[in-house]
């Protein structure tokens, strides 16, 4: 699994549409194959980002986290 921070932006994982998970023990699915969540602390939605990092002028270095399966 990919968890990537892009540059100026939210921090990013690629999941198919449709993937189940659950919020504060809520159960959802993804509207869109990428769940992005909030790194710059404005979203109104969040933890998702709802792209006020543009709005705010956050700055973050972009990166990747890479996991394996034990």
């Amino acid at each position: 699994m990919k968890l990537r921070f892009r540059q100026d932006g939210p921090y990013v994982m690629d999941l198919p549409e449709g993937t189940p998970f659950r919020l504060n023990g809520e159960e959802r699915r993804l509207e869109r194959a990428k769940l992005a969540l909030c790194r710059c602390g404005h979203s109104r939605n969040k933890p998702f980002c709802d792209g006020s990092h543009k709005e705010v002028g956050f700055q973050a270095e972009k990166g990747e986290l890479e996991m394996e399966k034990p």
